[in-house]
Protein backbone atom coordinates (compact mmCIF):
# COMPACT_ATOMS: atom_id res chain seq x y z
CA UNK A 1 0.00 0.00 0.00
CA UNK A 2 1.17 3.72 -1.25
CA UNK A 3 2.31 5.97 1.92
CA UNK A 4 0.17 8.67 2.88
CA UNK A 5 1.97 11.91 1.40
CA UNK A 6 1.26 14.60 4.10
CA UNK A 7 1.16 17.38 1.46
CA UNK A 8 -2.09 16.04 0.20
CA UNK A 9 -3.54 16.52 3.82
CA UNK A 10 -5.76 19.30 4.17
CA UNK A 11 -5.37 21.36 7.25
CA UNK A 12 -8.46 19.77 8.95
CA UNK A 13 -7.24 16.45 8.27
CA UNK A 14 -3.71 16.79 9.62
CA UNK A 15 -5.17 18.58 12.65
CA UNK A 16 -7.35 15.64 13.01
CA UNK A 17 -4.44 13.06 12.75
CA UNK A 18 -1.70 15.34 14.88
CA UNK A 19 -5.02 14.64 17.47
CA UNK A 20 -5.20 11.20 16.91
CA UNK A 21 -1.19 10.86 17.72
CA UNK A 22 -0.57 13.30 20.10
CA UNK A 23 0.45 11.72 23.24
CA UNK A 24 -1.03 14.74 25.07
CA UNK A 25 -4.59 14.65 23.69
CA UNK A 26 -4.76 11.08 24.76
CA UNK A 27 -7.73 11.00 27.17
CA UNK A 28 -4.85 9.29 29.89
CA UNK A 29 -2.80 12.12 29.24
CA UNK A 30 -3.74 13.57 33.18
CA UNK A 31 -3.73 17.46 34.34
CA UNK A 32 -1.78 17.77 37.18
CA UNK A 33 -3.26 17.58 40.11
CA UNK A 34 -2.14 19.89 43.41
CA UNK A 35 -2.07 17.86 46.54
CA UNK A 36 -3.58 20.22 49.26
CA UNK A 37 -3.97 19.97 52.68
CA UNK A 38 -7.30 20.73 52.65
CA UNK A 39 -10.40 20.76 50.15
CA UNK A 40 -9.99 24.04 47.91
CA UNK A 41 -12.29 25.40 44.71
CA UNK A 42 -12.11 28.45 42.80
CA UNK A 43 -14.41 30.96 43.71
CA UNK A 44 -14.37 30.22 47.02
CA UNK A 45 -12.83 31.43 50.26
CA UNK A 46 -11.17 28.57 51.99
CA UNK A 47 -12.36 29.51 55.59
CA UNK A 48 -16.30 29.12 54.15
CA UNK A 49 -15.59 26.12 52.09
CA UNK A 50 -16.18 23.59 54.77
CA UNK A 51 -19.02 25.02 55.88
CA UNK A 52 -20.45 24.63 52.36
CA UNK A 53 -19.17 20.95 51.81
CA UNK A 54 -21.66 20.51 55.49
CA UNK A 55 -24.44 21.44 54.02
CA UNK A 56 -23.72 20.51 51.11
CA UNK A 57 -23.25 16.73 52.49
CA UNK A 58 -26.71 17.04 54.84
CA UNK A 59 -28.92 17.76 51.65
CA UNK A 60 -27.40 14.51 49.54
CA UNK A 61 -26.68 11.71 52.51
CA UNK A 62 -30.40 10.87 52.61
CA UNK A 63 -30.47 10.45 48.68
CA UNK A 64 -27.17 7.40 49.29
CA UNK A 65 -30.01 4.55 50.03
CA UNK A 66 -31.03 1.63 47.34
CA UNK A 67 -34.28 3.57 46.08
CA UNK A 68 -34.97 7.21 47.97
CA UNK A 69 -38.27 8.30 47.84
CA UNK A 70 -39.81 11.03 45.32
CA UNK A 71 -40.29 13.84 48.83
CA UNK A 72 -36.57 12.39 50.05
CA UNK A 73 -35.66 13.48 46.16
CA UNK A 74 -37.34 16.48 46.42
CA UNK A 75 -36.00 17.85 49.50
CA UNK A 76 -32.87 17.17 48.39
CA UNK A 77 -32.98 19.27 45.41
CA UNK A 78 -34.84 21.72 47.63
CA UNK A 79 -31.84 22.13 49.88
CA UNK A 80 -29.35 22.34 46.91
CA UNK A 81 -31.63 24.77 45.38
CA UNK A 82 -31.26 26.98 48.42
CA UNK A 83 -27.81 26.51 48.62
CA UNK A 84 -26.75 27.66 45.29
CA UNK A 85 -29.12 30.47 45.67
CA UNK A 86 -27.25 31.76 48.40
CA UNK A 87 -23.62 30.55 46.76
CA UNK A 88 -24.20 30.91 43.20
CA UNK A 89 -20.24 30.28 42.85
CA UNK A 90 -20.42 26.89 44.40
CA UNK A 91 -19.53 24.46 41.83
CA UNK A 92 -20.19 21.43 43.69
CA UNK A 93 -23.45 22.34 44.13
CA UNK A 94 -24.56 22.63 40.60
CA UNK A 95 -23.00 18.98 40.35
CA UNK A 96 -24.98 17.43 43.26
CA UNK A 97 -27.95 19.11 42.27
CA UNK A 98 -27.65 17.46 38.43
CA UNK A 99 -27.21 14.22 40.00
CA UNK A 100 -30.50 14.81 42.16
CA UNK A 101 -32.69 15.59 39.05
CA UNK A 102 -31.27 12.67 37.28
CA UNK A 103 -32.24 10.72 39.88
CA UNK A 104 -35.95 12.03 40.00
CA UNK A 105 -36.12 12.02 36.74
CA UNK A 106 -35.67 8.50 36.56
CA UNK A 107 -33.83 6.45 33.29
CA UNK A 108 -36.48 8.50 31.16
CA UNK A 109 -35.20 12.07 31.38
CA UNK A 110 -35.64 12.56 27.61
CA UNK A 111 -39.58 13.00 27.89
CA UNK A 112 -42.03 16.06 26.81
CA UNK A 113 -42.88 16.24 30.86
CA UNK A 114 -39.49 16.26 31.73
CA UNK A 115 -38.36 18.94 29.28
CA UNK A 116 -37.99 21.22 31.78
CA UNK A 117 -36.40 19.71 34.30
CA UNK A 118 -33.68 18.18 31.64
CA UNK A 119 -33.20 21.50 30.77
CA UNK A 120 -32.42 22.77 34.70
CA UNK A 121 -30.24 19.29 34.78
CA UNK A 122 -27.72 20.15 31.51
CA UNK A 123 -27.37 23.82 32.76
CA UNK A 124 -25.99 22.92 36.02
CA UNK A 125 -23.50 20.61 34.60
CA UNK A 126 -22.20 23.35 32.20
CA UNK A 127 -22.83 25.71 35.64
CA UNK A 128 -20.60 23.70 37.56
CA UNK A 129 -17.86 22.99 34.61
CA UNK A 130 -17.70 26.88 34.26
CA UNK A 131 -17.28 27.39 37.40
CA UNK A 132 -14.81 24.55 38.61
CA UNK A 133 -12.59 24.64 35.27
CA UNK A 134 -8.62 26.09 35.16
CA UNK A 135 -8.27 29.11 33.65
CA UNK A 136 -6.03 27.16 30.76
CA UNK A 137 -5.90 23.01 30.80
CA UNK A 138 -2.30 22.72 31.84
CA UNK A 139 -2.92 25.06 35.15
CA UNK A 140 -2.90 22.99 38.39
CA UNK A 141 -6.05 22.36 40.55
CA UNK A 142 -6.76 20.36 43.17
CA UNK A 143 -8.48 17.05 44.20
CA UNK A 144 -11.92 18.46 44.90
CA UNK A 145 -12.19 20.72 41.81
CA UNK A 146 -10.61 17.57 39.50
CA UNK A 147 -13.53 15.14 41.23
CA UNK A 148 -16.05 17.89 40.52
CA UNK A 149 -14.64 18.30 36.81
CA UNK A 150 -14.63 14.54 36.59
CA UNK A 151 -18.04 13.98 37.79
CA UNK A 152 -19.63 16.76 35.45
CA UNK A 153 -17.91 15.90 32.40
CA UNK A 154 -19.28 12.29 32.44
CA UNK A 155 -22.59 12.64 34.11
CA UNK A 156 -23.10 15.67 30.59
CA UNK A 157 -21.30 12.79 28.39
CA UNK A 158 -23.96 10.31 29.30
CA UNK A 159 -27.23 12.31 28.84
CA UNK A 160 -25.37 13.84 25.74
CA UNK A 161 -25.67 9.97 24.51
CA UNK A 162 -29.08 9.46 25.89
CA UNK A 163 -29.90 12.57 23.45
CA UNK A 164 -28.26 10.70 20.84
CA UNK A 165 -30.30 7.87 21.18
CA UNK A 166 -33.51 9.79 21.43
CA UNK A 167 -32.57 11.74 18.30
CA UNK A 168 -32.09 8.36 16.52
CA UNK A 169 -35.75 7.13 17.73
CA UNK A 170 -37.31 10.23 16.18
CA UNK A 171 -37.77 12.00 19.68
CA UNK A 172 -36.14 15.40 19.02
CA UNK A 173 -39.27 16.99 20.53
CA UNK A 174 -38.21 15.70 24.01
CA UNK A 175 -35.20 17.27 24.40
CA UNK A 176 -33.92 21.11 25.88
CA UNK A 177 -34.09 23.52 23.25
CA UNK A 178 -30.08 23.31 23.29
CA UNK A 179 -29.78 19.99 21.64
CA UNK A 180 -33.25 19.19 19.95
CA UNK A 181 -31.32 20.70 16.40
CA UNK A 182 -28.43 18.74 16.82
CA UNK A 183 -27.97 15.14 14.71
CA UNK A 184 -26.82 11.78 16.20
CA UNK A 185 -23.43 12.51 14.91
CA UNK A 186 -23.13 15.73 16.56
CA UNK A 187 -24.39 14.62 20.03
CA UNK A 188 -22.24 11.66 19.96
CA UNK A 189 -18.92 13.84 19.22
CA UNK A 190 -19.92 16.35 22.22
CA UNK A 191 -20.50 13.19 24.72
CA UNK A 192 -17.17 11.97 23.41
CA UNK A 193 -15.91 15.44 24.41
CA UNK A 194 -16.87 15.20 27.78
CA UNK A 195 -15.55 12.15 27.97
CA UNK A 196 -12.25 12.78 26.94
CA UNK A 197 -12.21 15.33 29.69
CA UNK A 198 -14.12 13.29 32.52
CA UNK A 199 -11.15 10.89 31.38
CA UNK A 200 -8.04 13.82 32.02
CA UNK A 201 -9.42 14.72 35.38
CA UNK A 202 -9.29 10.92 36.77
CA UNK A 203 -12.64 9.25 35.66
CA UNK A 204 -10.72 5.57 33.86
CA UNK A 205 -14.30 4.63 32.94
CA UNK A 206 -15.02 7.72 30.92
CA UNK A 207 -11.58 7.26 29.36
CA UNK A 208 -12.54 4.34 27.67
CA UNK A 209 -16.13 5.92 26.85
CA UNK A 210 -14.15 8.90 25.00
CA UNK A 211 -12.27 5.91 23.02
CA UNK A 212 -15.22 3.83 22.25
CA UNK A 213 -17.72 7.20 21.35
CA UNK A 214 -14.48 9.32 19.49
CA UNK A 215 -15.46 9.73 15.50
CA UNK A 216 -12.03 9.46 14.32
CA UNK A 217 -10.95 6.37 16.53
CA UNK A 218 -13.89 4.81 14.73
CA UNK A 219 -13.08 6.10 11.37
CA UNK A 220 -9.56 5.38 11.87
CA UNK A 221 -10.60 1.94 12.88
CA UNK A 222 -12.40 1.23 10.23
CA UNK A 223 -9.86 1.97 7.54
CA UNK A 224 -7.52 -0.20 9.79
CA UNK A 225 -10.34 -3.33 9.92
CA UNK A 226 -10.98 -2.74 5.89
CA UNK A 227 -7.11 -2.55 5.01
CA UNK A 228 -6.78 -6.23 6.94
CA UNK A 229 -9.80 -7.57 5.13
CA UNK A 230 -8.16 -6.94 2.38
CA UNK A 231 -4.99 -7.73 3.56
CA UNK A 232 -6.14 -11.45 4.15
CA UNK A 233 -8.49 -11.43 0.93
CA UNK A 234 -5.33 -11.20 -1.44
CA UNK A 235 -3.52 -13.77 0.66
CA UNK A 236 -5.72 -16.39 0.59
CA UNK A 237 -6.40 -15.33 -3.26
CA UNK A 238 -2.52 -16.11 -3.60
CA UNK A 239 -2.15 -19.33 -2.30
Amino acid sequence: MAALDARSLSANDAHVLSALFDPESSPSAAVKIVPTSAPSLPHIPASELPRLQALEAAAIRPLNVPSPSKDVVDDAVDQLSDLIKQHPNYASAYANRAQALRLRSGEDIYTDENVAESTVLLADLSRAITLASPPTPQSPLSPLQAKVLSTAHSHRGYLLLKAQTAVMAGKQGSLPAELWKKTGDELEEMASRDFFLAGRYGDRTAQQMAVKTNPYAKMCGAIVKGALREEIKGSVGGR
